[in-house]
């Protein structure tokens, strides 16, 4: 009697400690507890990069290696990042981001994001509004200060999303490091790639070196702006400190076809510099 009372205590202890590391012998994982602080939807608003043009071996939209709302396994995106500590955001985000856009498409991507109620929403926007045809189509310092609050105050008039601001890449330092490359220069003389940074690409006449100088200036404004706009929302809005412009990209990290968009490893860069400045 004394035996069969042991055995069964035996049993029981056996049963409890399996229970202690996660589940008995023979049962199938459970999916983690949601842990709070966590969002449950994202949209992500921005132009081509967040877009994950060329990020997929051609040159079309991918929005699956974007470094914002990726669902692929190439890019370990925030959506990514997010699912893995809240299971309840899955299928639940969204990409706004439209190739070509500048700041003045941030307020119609803002009114899609607060009709899908996202509770997290990434703002990438500048390099096109640098990327004019001259330096004197480049979008205004202050145009672009309102375009951007005006899409931000509309998300804050929505649901109560955060809001992370990022800064743009550096175009300019691209620049620099493609001069000397022979197919990076017959891509952009060709395919007139950001013709107001990239025209004449290895040229180092004074004129040249002025107007990307120009353009190198106008997005560190940009960023300026997108920084105090970022700071004018209040306290749901977090900015990223410069982690994409300081972000520094090798030719290997940017599609081959262009030697600008980022690939699925610049996608990747991206994603893990913003995700470190979110919330």
């Amino acid at each position: 009697m004394i035996r069969r009372w042991h055995l069964v205590v035996l049993a029981l202890l056996s049963i409890l400690a399996l229970a202690c590391e996660g589940g008995t012998a023979g049962s199938e994982p459970t999916d983690a507890p949601t842990k709070s602080g966590y969002p449950s939807s994202m949209a992500a608003l921005g132009d081509s990069i967040t877009a994950g043009l060329g990020s997929c071996g051609t040159y079309v939209v991918c929005t699956r290696n974007s470094w914002s709302t990726g669902s692929g396994d190439t890019v370990d995106s925030h959506y990514r990042r997010i699912l893995a500590k809240n299971s309840k955001i899955k299928g639940n985000a969204d990409n706004f981001g439209e190739p070509g856009a500048e700041a003045d498409a941030l307020d119609g991507q803002a009114a899609r994001a607060v009709k899908a109620k996202a509770e997290y929403v990434t703002v990438l926007i500048g390099a096109n509004d640098a990327c004019a045809k001259t330096v004197g189509g480049m979008t205004s310092v202050t145009t672009f200060r309102s375009e951007v609050d005006k899409a931000l105050n509309r998300l804050k008039k929505g649901p109560k999303s955060r809001v992370l601001v990022t800064s743009i890449p550096d175009l300019y330092r691209l620049w620099d490091l493609g001069k000397d490359n022979p197919d990076a220069v017959r891509v952009w003389t060709r395919a007139t790639i950001c013709p107001s940074l990239f025209a004449n690409p290895a040229s180092e006449a004074d004129a040249d070196n002025d107007r990307r100088k120009q353009v190198r200036d106008r997005i560190d404004d940009y960023d300026d702006q997108l920084r105090a706009a970022c700071k004018a929302y209040g306290k749901r809005c977090r900015w990223d400190n410069g982690s994409v412009h300081q972000v520094r990209f090798g030719l290997d990290e940017v599609s081959s076809v262009d030697y600008f968009h980022p690939n699925a490893k610049g996608q990747n860069e991206l994603a893990d510099a913003s995700y470190r400045a979110s919330w």
